[in-house]
């Protein structure tokens, strides 16, 4: 495996196989290892599976965790080798990001609910970085989990309008033995916090097996389940279309239950695809 550090080494690789991309911001898990395993079979044994970690300043919302977001350098990069990555892209900010910058990539439909609400410029900042690294490195394609369901959505809308010639590859959601979405801020939670995080699931399993599908009858399912655990603290929770991201009346083949609750300081969200 090799390690590029600069956007010039990068830019002097020559690409003569197919390459497909994981942008991460590090800490990686065992999501991140499927991921890359999804990269790899797109790729086949003689493609390149690139993998990017860089935790990027431009969507951490001011007063976020961007200052204590993990960055466990060496353990990232013994996980890319023993995952069979070719190459590992690890700037630091000053090589992504010039002291004047004055240009960013706006999304201006999806961007603006959900996640975008409760954070924002956090899209502003993933779509900046994304067009960026897609620019540096020259993908084939690109892989995203579905845990980051409006991410993803506003991910291709990025590729369909900026002309990217760019297949953008969703991997299903991976998850611990107790259901919770892998996400590397699960290491924040302490136990009490990490076990009752568990209800996160179990809220979506109850409303994917329930005979309620207006909009109303599935959140306050939803709501219900998630306030069982004293410590849940919800931010959102709401049914939406899968396309355009708005909210929905029934609960259908097109729709999506998403939500974002807190643990103490620590913001988890997750999905389900209903109908």
């Amino acid at each position: 495996m090799r390690i590029i550090t600069t956007v010039a080494e990068a830019r002097s690789l020559v690409r003569s196989k197919l390459r497909v991309l994981v942008p991460t911001m590090g800490a990686l898990h065992k999501a991140h290892a499927e991921l890359i395993r999804v990269a790899r079979e797109h790729a086949g044994r003689n493609g390149e599976v690139v993998v990017s970690i860089f935790v990027n300043p431009l969507q951490f919302e001011p007063g976020s965790d961007y200052e204590r977001y993990p960055r466990p350098e060496e353990v990232d990069e013994e996980f890319c080798q023993n995952a069979g990555v070719d190459f590992l892209f690890h700037p630091n900010v000053t090589e992504m990001y010039a002291d004047d910058r004055s240009v960013f990539v706006d999304e201006s439909s999806l961007s603006n609910t959900l996640e975008g609400k409760s954070r924002p410029g956090h899209f502003r900042g993933v779509c900046t970085v994304v067009a960026k690294l897609f620019n540096i490195l020259a993908p084939d394609a690109a892989v995203f989990g579905e845990k980051d369901f409006q991410q993803l959505a506003i991910v291709r809308r990025v590729v369909r309008d900026l002309n990217f010639k760019i297949d953008i590859i969703a991997v299903p959601t991976v998850r611990e033995e107790d259901g919770l979405a892998c996400s590397s801020r699960n290491q924040y939670l302490n136990l009490e916090e990490r076990k009752q995080a568990a209800v996160l699931h179990k809220a979506l399993r109850a409303v994917a097996g329930a005979s309620e599908k207006s909009a109303g009858d599935v959140l306050a399912l939803a709501r219900k389940v998630i306030k069982q655990a004293p410590l849940a603290r919800i931010d959102y929770v709401e049914l939406v279309d899968s396309e355009t991201l708005q909210p929905a009346e029934m609960a259908g083949p097109n729709t999506v239950l998403v939500f974002a609750v807190f643990f103490g300081k620590t913001r988890l969200i997750d999905n389900i695809r209903l109908g």
